[in-house]
């Protein structure tokens, strides 16, 4: 068996990871983890003859906490396997195999029968399984292949070392598994998912609720997709429950004669609601049932918007209320363990030092996080940006994979209250000539309304950084070189608008500023003397103590609130990664500063 540490000095055993459910907002009572020690070979054959190692499921084999520590290059294939006995009384009608991600492409057998394969490194997939299980034991195979900057596709700041060593603000790869992998076992005629959106000024909330193989329940037979007949199939019971307490419920009648998949809508009142805030997480629990089948999830009241407040400034809205967004970038980097949490309770401590710091929310930089930390985000609250990693390269594939990823993305995540606003495009990255390129633009604006036509309830920062189109919800400015002694060049903040703030232009050519709200969505990043090792960096230079660092920050942090110029903020970063240095957090999550003094420096509201 493989012997773990944690960063605490805690022994992690193998047998016990990660065991919290995956897929919170769809909760299902079959429930079958298979995380944990797998067979693994890495080698350049498309097989794998034997398995020579021991890794550690869902760490990626780049992390220590695989208990492997290498990383898996383009040329490169890494091959699983796990033999696993279903428990007893497990199965019923299906068995469904689930991936919470594997990056970047992968086929998948099971007992020698291949299930299917998958593109795409951050988002789950799943596979019906059932017909090629048999009774005892089975094996599972994958084999993955990950060319991450070889092959154009989202990979955010995974990049493979140059001469020995990481640069710049990229970082390791990873490949591979590096989410939970686990079963369920669900009927014939089961719910396949549920989109709920709050209908905040109407005091309800829609259900969208995809049901499966609908005419299985009635025994009904099928011709060329369809039921046939005219007979009801069966009947979705919904409730909303607060505190264990029904408070609406509903019951909607599935017909026949449509698809075998369908989605039926059904609306319920919520007469004297209580919002979700950051402030006051209030969530709403749901049942769902479909014949025998039963699923829980929930949901917070909240409407997101842009308005004018009393003094005709346009600003950003919570529940129809001016709300000034204080954040943190965060890349959601673990030493131990890259880009998958180590466990649940590390997740709830990125959480709970960001709010200790002042902050209301976080922009998640350059990575879809996991379904668990949004989870949390939803139950302590916190305001999140979800932003799509960055593919590198402009052409088919590029475009293809990357609005593949989001759409994903959001159907995985709707459902989400701490989730605000979406970020198609960070800095121009991939479309490096936006600027000027009508053809690049245009990709920027069809992701954008791509995101409008699938959330039409949250807002879009198109092009977050620079070059925007004037299609953006927000309009958001990164400035690295705003000190005490800069702030002035805001005092004309229509030329700011028309040219730049730091070195590069605020909107493309041909497009121009509408009155979106202002957001410095990336300022501070400053490093301390010291931290770090040869190569390391922060932004524009180093400060040598906790007093010389509040001296620059607590002045500008001071300006962005109070000057009226601006809706927000979103301070650079809240751990150090790798060799970027420059947060305010170790690696470890050991303070720099004290929480208590950087509180009072970003948790001063302007409303």
């Amino acid at each position: 068996m493989v012997q773990l540490i944690s960063r605490w000095g805690k022994e992690i055993d193998p047998g016990n990871i990660l065991q919290e459910y995956p897929r919170p907002n769809l909760v299902r009572d079959s429930y079958f983890n298979l995380n944990g020690e797998w067979e693994c070979r890495i080698n350049e054959s498309e097989t794998a003859d034997f398995y020579d190692e021991t890794i550690i499921v869902p760490f990626s084999p780049e992390s220590m906490l695989s208990g492997v520590g290498k990383i898996v290059m383009p040329h490169q294939r890494l091959h699983y396997r796990k033999k696993f006995t279903l428990p007893e009384g497990f199965k019923k009608s299906r068995v469904l195999l689930h991936f919470g991600a594997v990056d970047q492409e992968c086929s998948v057998f099971v007992n020698g029968i291949r299930m299917g394969g998958h593109k795409g490194g951050y988002l789950p997939f799943h596979f019906d399984i059932t017909d090629s299980l048999r009774q005892g034991e089975n094996v599972l195979t994958l084999s993955v292949t990950d060319r991450t900057e070889q092959s154009p596709h989202a990979r955010g700041k995974q990049k493979l070392q140059k001469k020995g060593k990481y640069a710049s603000l990229f970082y390791t790869p990873q490949s591979g598994i590096w989410k939970t992998v686990w079963m369920e076992s669900v009927e014939k005629a089961y719910i396949e998912d549920v989109r709920i959106t709050p209908l905040y000024d109407d005091s309800s909330v829609r259900f969208e609720i995809t049901v499966l193989n609908a005419c299985k329940i009635s025994g009904a037979e099928t011709s060329g997709g369809k039921a046939s007949g005219g007979e009801t199939s069966g009947t979705v019971r919904l409730a909303v429950l607060e505190r264990g307490v029904e408070i609406g419920q509903a019951e909607i009648t599935v017909r026949q004669e449509k698809e075998i998949k369908q989605v039926i809508s059904q609306e319920i009142k919520l007469d004297g609601f209580k919002p979700w805030t950051p402030d006051t997480p209030h969530l709403y629990d749901v049942i769902i049932r479909y014949g025998e089948d039963e699923v829980r999830s929930y949901f917070g009241m909240r409407k997101l918007s842009t308005g004018r407040d009393g003094k005709g400034i346009l600003r950003f809205f919570l529940n129809n209320k001016p709300y000034f967004f204080n954040g943190i970038l965060d890349q959601g980097y673990w030493p131990e363990s890259i880009l998958t949490p180590p466990s649940d309770e590390a997740i709830q401590e990125d959480i709970r030092l960001t709010k200790a710091m002042g902050f209301n929310g976080a922009r998640k930089h350059q990575k879809i996080e996991d379904p668990r930390y949004y989870y949390w985000a939803d139950k302590m609250g916190l305001l999140v940006w979800g932003e799509l990693p960055s593919a590198y390269e402009f052409n088919d594939n590029a475009m293809e994979a990357s609005s593949r990823e989001l759409m994903e993305f959001v159907k995985r995540d709707y459902n989400h209250p701490c989730i605000v606003t979406w970020v198609p495009v960070n800095e121009s990255w991939g479309v490096r000539s936006i600027r000027g390129n009508l053809q690049q633009q245009n990709y920027c604006r069809m992701l954008t309304y791509l995101l409008k036509a699938m959330d039409p309830v949250r807002l879009v920062s198109a092009n977050d950084g620079w070059e925007q189109v004037s299609d953006t919800d927000i309009c958001a400015l990164h400035d690295y070189a705003l000190f005490p002694q800069t702030e002035k060049k805001y005092d004309d903040m229509g030329n700011v608008l028309k040219t730049y703030c730091e070195s590069r232009r605020l909107f493309a050519e041909g497009n121009s500023y509408q009155g979106q709200p202002v957001i410095l969505t990336e300022y501070g990043g400053i490093a301390f003397e010291g931290d770090g090792a040869e190569g390391s960096w922060g932004y524009y230079g180093r400060v040598k103590d906790e007093e010389q660092f509040l001296g620059i920050l607590e002045p500008i942090t001071e300006f962005l609130i109070r000057s009226g110029h601006f809706n927000g903020f979103c301070y650079t970063q809240l751990t150090d990664v790798m060799q970027e240095v420059n947060g305010l957090l170790t690696e470890d999550r050991k303070p720099k500063v004290s929480i208590e003094r950087l509180h009072d420096v970003f948790a001063k509201r302007i409303y």
